[in-house]
């Protein structure tokens, strides 16, 4: 039965699919066999990784699943299983602390987040049942509840906003935690519900909704509500977006509402959007993984040396088996090649710290530490929002200072996303500043007509402001932060700062918006009078039609529709000869950088209305394809309109954003502008922040140039080919060699827009034309500065997916204020957040969060510069200092018979990367400033200094890896030479093979402590503290290990050995000879690198003043004769 009376209300729908059927309040319908209960997920929230039963097996996997970890779980395995020269504790400690300080800071993070859940999951809500409110905790809503929210309350699920304890059924909602939107959003309950305003009404109500399946798409919504009533057929009302309320928005300036649960828990549309990052890997992860193979290749090599030569050196019977060391019958009877796989392991066993697997654990808490001087940076605080910069990754600090592209978006980011009405044009007359009482007064422009439109058309364009909007009106005492008019006693609400911008233009000029109620929309005109407007339709705002329309009913009965929108959705509508005279306003204003639209007005016959009314009301019934059945009778409705005129509405430019861009272009970047703006307005803000230049040579890939006809696709190749001619094939080859490849003599800039994009990006299957994308991405790479406007979101995440993915993959930067611009964001290598005024979806999803754009100046040329120089040198440090650890080690097998003796004691072994040698490191690649901040920030040309990975390219690590063998050699034969005499002390008494191996073991902390205290520039009281107090720490823990006898040890071997051993003059000059000859090449390179810079230097200079990133030659300078010229000023060793 309930099936025909549905199908009667929906007469020729399709059959529905993927739909769900929820009972409001659980009272089921008369008829109860028309529908089949469905189960429902329950309302947790869960966010959280581990859970209690699975932290240890999944952590362990996941952190066993990095090579190096697993690497020494093998060699620790190895050591337990095979009879290995040394314990298996020298291995098996440092992986133990390795896995344990992850283990504990990753389980800390996801305690974090189970937190979270928990607050969430355990807040109290409140349930309508049998007509009394029941507290419950929020995990155990079920679909069907009727819930009741309270103001500043924040909706536990998705509900069906059923009445308010407003009259008009409204509500008003904060969206900022889900889509970045922090304006006030109107929502409208349901028609026929919103009567039932108390717990015992609510109660009574009898429904079913049929909606979508759930979706993350929060801005779509499709359903209806049958209401049943005794003795009268049911009433079928249509549901959409503005009906819904999301979980996680907040109900403001409303007492209560009631709504019925949908979609709950991990099925809520902010669930569905909660999307974990991809994980972003740096360049300097993938140069460690690159360094770390050449390191193994090394190891795997002196164990093969080593095995090959024992067996040859056993070859002679005597070696094989002296008299005074037989073998077992065990030992004889075992397979030579298994004996040979045995040696060979254990000599991976005894080499395998010159992979350094606490490289790892120092990298994360370097990276870790060091966000946190990001944060604390008081010049990057802003006081107008009082916070300051945040970081969501510690991961890609390093990447800071590799940045190569910047995609910036404008609104909100260049510009400050507060709109001020400046002017507009009524017939092509100009209007600026305020109209007198009643008469005002117009501005001619240009070669257009004097003197002021006819009186009637003033007043239909300043109540077309009034009516075609979507604000609200709200006592200003009730609202929070939200200022009004001191003159008025209320406030504007809206979810677009333009449109309010737009209805204080109207006020302006005499006409003040009242409010709605019931229905009916109050304005006051010119003459203080009141008049109403009854609200029959809202055609709401599309980024796809780019505009809006209400439909109105005057008290006379006149039926109007008014529309506003970008000219490019309002000129195809109109009359085309109304069309000029506004046309030269809009792209005038367009040219001064203002944000322009322009509003239409059509008059209706009550058959036309009819039509549109009875074609609105079948779309909105629809389950299916109902945004396209929408967007039919929209067009439909918006044709055939008169154009009245056009606004004008400015959004200044942040403070400094041009200076920010001509600094970021000075350090060699490249900066792209991604906008939904029309080109004019996008353009005129590219000039104002001087990313284009008045000598910049534009080149234009929009639809004004390539045209809409048929032949658009061959259009775009002559442009496609004449620009690439342009400037990649009449361009002669660089000899000299530039660091960035678009440094051109001529400045090039391009402009394309969203549809020539998809005409690039996607071309029709019948075109020749599969190499456009090669093409145009040959001229973007080539020119200065590139402007992409009338993008859409997606568009913009292409284009950066486009450059990121080109030969070389340079580092991309992307940054944005809101959630349009999180697809780009989430896609560039390093995504920046700005805490802007459309809420904080940007700054969630970003790697790093700043409160202004000009702050990205010093995040990049400061922070990022210092970051990946810090970290380069942390990285090569470790190799080096790793492998002038086990030289020695290796060189000590030729004088020991390959018999994998030892060099080192087990406690020096365990000990060296986690005590000896790991502080020192730290606390430079914390604090190291080799070039003052000040500097940095000043003069950006130093950011080109180590652009594209340059200290840790092949060159610097073969340097490195060089002086680690230098040194090694210096430490183990100069340690060698001295026990020619074998006796070292007067009395004759000689030192054993673990005095030798101490005396290679003190010389090497030493020299590679003092290694880094040369390389330091910037002392601070920690690293004195941490260097001299190392070393201090390695003197004192020999005195105490070799002091002691140790009742767990099989061999007191090191008892004593080292406070012998500094009983010898003799030892005591080797190790400061040994240790000044290990250091005499870099304390040489030092000392000629400043006799030079002294040379080269005349006198003392001043940093100039930044300008213009323009040079006086060609417009750029060689990067390569700048990089000269700076190291010279500020000595930074690469090599």
């Amino acid at each position: 039965m309930l099936r025909r009376r549905l199908s009667r209300l929906c007469a020729g729908e399709e059959k529905r699919v993927g739909t769900r059927t929820v009972v409001v309040g659980h009272r089921p319908v008369l008829e109860t066999d028309a529908y089949v209960a469905q189960k429902f997920c329950d309302n947790r929230i869960v966010s959280s990784k581990y859970t209690l039963w699975n932290f240890l097996p999944k952590n362990l996997f996941e952190q066993f699943r990095r090579i190096a970890n697993f690497y020494f779980l093998i060699i620790f395995l190895v050591q337990v299983i095979v009879d290995t020269p040394t314990s298996p504790v020298t291995s098996g400690l440092p992986l133990f602390f390795v896995i344990t300080v992850t283990a504990i800071k990753q389980g800390y993070e996801d305690w974090l987040r189970h937190r979270a859940d928990n607050e969430v999951n355990k807040s109290n809500v409140f349930i309508v049942e049998n007509a009394k409110q029941v507290q419950k905790e929020s995990e155990k809503i079920k679909v069907g509840d009727i819930v009741e929210v309270k103001a500043d309350e924040t909706f536990p699920c998705d509900l069906i906003f059923l009445a308010s304890s407003s009259i008009d059924g409204t509500c008003y909602v904060t969206t900022a935690s889900l889509d970045g939107e922090s304006n006030f959003k109107t929502h409208y309950a349901v028609r026929d519900t919103t009567v039932l305003c108390t717990d015992e009404a609510i109660d009574a109500l009898t429904a079913t909704i049929e909606c979508e399946q759930p979706q993350p798409d929060l801005y779509k919504f499709v359903g209806r509500i049958i209401i049943y009533r005794s003795n009268q057929e049911p009433v079928a009302r249509s549901l959409g977006p503005e009906n819904l309320l999301l979980k996680g928005a907040t109900l403001k300036n409303t007492k209560k509402i009631y709504g019925v649960a949908v979609y709950t828990g991990m099925e809520t549309k902010m669930a569905l959007n909660y999307q974990g990052k991809s994980q972003k890997r740096s360049a300097v992860e993938k140069s460690i993984n690159a360094f770390l193979i050449v390191y193994l290749c090394i190891l795997l090599s002196k164990a093969t040396v080593c095995t090959t030569l024992k067996y040859v050196w056993q070859s002679n019977p005597f070696n094989d088996e002296p008299w005074y060391n037989e073998k077992t019958k065990k030992e004889r009877d075992t397979f030579k090649v298994l004996r040979m796989f045995t040696d060979f392991l254990s000599f991976m066993v005894l080499f395998n710290f010159i992979i350094p697997v606490s490289m790892y654990v120092t990298v994360e808490m370097q990276k870790f530490l060091g966000s946190f001087f990001i944060s604390w940076d008081k010049e990057m605080y802003d006081e107008e929002i009082k916070e300051g910069a945040l970081v969501n990754t510690s991961d890609l600090n390093e990447e800071l200072g590799q940045v190569e592209y910047v995609f910036t978006d404008k609104t909100g980011t260049l510009t400050e996303n507060s709109m001020e009405f400046i002017e507009c044009c009524i017939d092509g007359h100009k209007y600026k500043d305020c109209l007198s009482e009643v008469d005002g007064f117009s501005q001619t422009d240009g070669p257009l007509k004097y003197g002021k439109a006819e009186k009637s058309r003033e007043e239909l364009f300043l109540r077309a402001l009034c009516l075609c909007h979507t604000v609200q009106i709200k006592e200003a005492d009730q609202v929070d932060g939200l200022i009004g008019h001191p003159e008025r006693k209320y406030s504007y609400i809206s979810s677009s700062p333009d449109e309010i911008a737009l209805v204080k233009g109207a006020e302006k000029y005499g006409f003040t918006f009242l409010g709605l109620e019931n229905d009916f929309m109050k304005i006051r005109n010119q003459k203080n009078e009141t008049e109403m407007y009854q609200l029959l339709h809202v055609l709401n705002f599309d980024p796809v039609r780019r505009r809006m329309s209400v439909i109105v009913r005057t008290t006379t009965g006149k039926l109007l529709l008014f529309c506003k929108g970008a000219d490019s959705s309002i000129f195809p509508r109109v009359q085309q000869e109304e069309i000029q005279q506004t046309k030269v306003h809009v792209d005038r204003n367009a040219m001064d950088g203002y944000r322009t639209l322009c509003v239409a007005f059509k008059e209706l016959t009550q058959k036309e209305y009819d039509k549109i009314d009875r074609q609105l009301n079948e779309a909105k019934m629809a389950l299916q394809d109902r945004e396209e059945k929408m967007a039919k009778v929209f067009e439909d409705a918006e044709a055939d309109m008169h154009l009245i005129g056009a606004t004008a509405v400015e959004d200044r430019l942040q403070e400094q954003s041009a200076e920010t861009i001509e600094a970021l272009h000075a350090a060699g970047m490249k900066v792209w502008v991604l906008t939904g703006d029309k080109m004019e307005t996008a353009k005129s803000t590219c000039y104002a922040c001087r990313l284009f230049q008045t000598s910049t040579e534009l080149l234009e890939l929009t639809a004004k140039t390539v045209g809409e006809s048929e032949r658009k696709e061959d259009r775009l190749h002559e442009l496609l080919m004449e620009y690439h001619k342009k400037l990649i094939q009449d361009v002669p080859k660089n000899r000299g060699g530039l660091k960035r490849s678009w440094t051109l003599s001529q400045e090039y800039g391009l402009i394309i827009d969203g549809s020539t994009l998809s005409l690039i990006l996607n071309p029709s299957q019948d075109s020749s034309s599969s190499n456009y994308k090669n093409i145009f991405l040959q001229i973007c790479l080539k020119c200065t500065a590139v402007l992409c406007c009338r993008m859409a979101p997606l568009q913009k995440a292409q284009i950066v997916r486009m450059v990121k993915n080109t030969k070389g993959s340079p580092i991309t930067l992307s940054i944005g204020d809101g959630a349009n611009d999180v697809s780009m964001i989430l896609e560039a290598h390093v995504g920046i957040g700005i805490k802007g005024k459309e809420g904080r979806q940007a700054s969630r999803n970003s790697d790093y969060a700043v409160p202004k754009f000009k702050h990205l100046r010093k995040l990049l040329l400061a922070h990022g510069h210092l970051y990946y120089v810090r970290i380069a040198h942390l990285v090569q440090y470790f190799f080096y200092k790793n492998l002038c650890f086990i030289l020695p080690q290796f060189l000590y097998q030729f004088f020991c018979g390959f018999s994998q003796q030892p060099l080192y004691d087990a406690a020096y072994l365990t000990m060296y990367n986690i005590c000896f040698t790991s502080l020192p490191i730290l606390a430079y690649s914390l604090l190291e400033q080799h070039i003052s901040i000040d500097m940095l920030t000043s003069d950006p040309q130093l950011y080109m200094k180590v652009s594209d990975n340059a200290m840790l390219q092949w060159r610097p690590f073969l340097y490195w890896t060089f002086l680690g063998a230098f040194e090694g050699l210096v430490f183990f034969f100069g340690v060698y030479f001295l026990f020619q005499n074998s006796s070292l002390e007067d009395n004759g008494k000689i030192f054993g093979n673990w005095t030798f191996g101490t005396i290679v073991f003190t010389v090497l902390v030493f020299t590679v402590t003092l290694k880094l205290a040369l390389d330091t520039r910037f002392w601070t009281w920690m690293n004195h503290f941490v260097i001299w107090g190392s070393l201090a720490f390695y003197v004192f823990f020999s005195f105490f290990w070799g002091g002691v006898i140790w009742p767990f040890l099989k061999q007191q071997r090191m008892y004593f050995v080292f406070a012998h051993m500094l009983t010898s003059v003799s030892t005591w000059l080797a190790i400061i000879l040994l240790i000044f000859i290990s250091l005499f090449p870099e304390i040489l390179l030092i000392v000629l690198k400043n006799i030079k810079e002294k040379n080269h230097q005349a006198g003392p200079f001043d940093l100039p003043m930044l300008v213009s990133y323009k040079r006086i030659e060609n417009g750029y300078v060689k990067t390569e004769d700048a990089v000269t010229n700076l190291a010279e000023r500020y000595p930074l060793r690469i090599l």
